[in-house]
């Protein structure tokens, strides 16, 4: 019987990270690199990109950089090759965690912004969920897929407050690809997950924390803060390792406790 610390090593295993070049994506990577882990990440810019894995070699993580426009199909197979040659020919845990979104009121949205967030948010999950799955992780019968979607996918937006109608769509559609996705791979030995952050500072978030205001948004939240740069590295090692084999379909909420009230 192994214990918990050895439940959660990852040692000899690999991820591909996506948006992983800053904010949550970077600290997720951080949470499967020191549990040993070896990285692949992605994002649209190389200069971020290469930040990230400086700073991830510093902390002696073995990481790589693929620059890769998630929002074009056409990136999609020749990423998951890249990454496939960068990982030894496996990848065993997917973090989909890019993604985009815009606000605006419902009666205006443009369409072409509901077209950019959807095709990133879901379609492009979907896509590269799909070629992982078909290249790595259905041959090998083991996988571990997190996708990242938010609080704002269990519920609307009350006046006053965000407009973000797409944004909203596309994590709930994230939750029930995620539930889906778990049921039809577990045969495979692959376990889906989400998780479902609240307010994290980030670039993503940066403008609805501003127009919101911080304090305003921790004091909605039962333990009376935003989320923090360590407080999603629990919960992407507990969907990633052997710790959590037993879970699947599953969305966790991390964010404070806004959702439970």
């Amino acid at each position: 019987m192994r214990t918990t610390q050895e439940l959660f090593n990852l040692s000899g295993k690999t991820a591909l990270v996506t948006g992983g070049s800053r904010g949550l994506g970077l600290q997720m990577a951080l949470a499967l690199g020191e549990l040993g882990a070896k990285l692949v990440l992605t994002s649209r810019k190389q200069s971020d990109l290469d930040e990230a894995v400086a700073l991830l070699k510093a902390q002696g993580i073995e990481a790589v950089a693929i620059a890769a426009d998630l929002g074009k199909e056409a990136a999609i197979g020749p990423l998951v090759e890249a990454a496939l040659e960068a990982l030894g020919g496996q990848i065993d845990i997917l973090v989909n965690n890019a993604g985009a979104t815009w606000g605006a009121p419902a009666e205006d949205y443009p369409l072409e912004a509901w077209d950019k967030v959807m095709n990133l948010n879901v379609r492009s999950i979907f896509l590269l969920s799909q070629a992982v799955g078909k290249r790595s992780m259905i041959p090998r019968r083991s996988g571990r897929i997190i996708n990242i979607a938010s609080i704002a996918g269990l519920a609307g937006n009350g006046p006053g407050t965000m407009k973000t109608v797409a944004y909203n769509t596309s994590k709930a559609a994230l939750i029930n690809f995620t539930r889906t996705l778990a049921g039809e791979w577990g045969e495979y030995g692959i376990n889906v997950n989400a998780l479902a952050p609240g307010f994290f500072p980030s670039k993503l978030s940066a403008g609805v924390i501003k127009a919101m205001g911080e304090d305003k948004l921790a004091a909605a939240a039962p333990l009376q803060r935003l989320g923090g740069e360590e407080d999603l590295k629990g919960a992407v090692a507990l969907f990633a390792s052997d710790a959590g084999r037993h879970i699947t379909g599953q969305v966790l909420a991390v964010d404070g406790g806004v959702s439970a009230v």
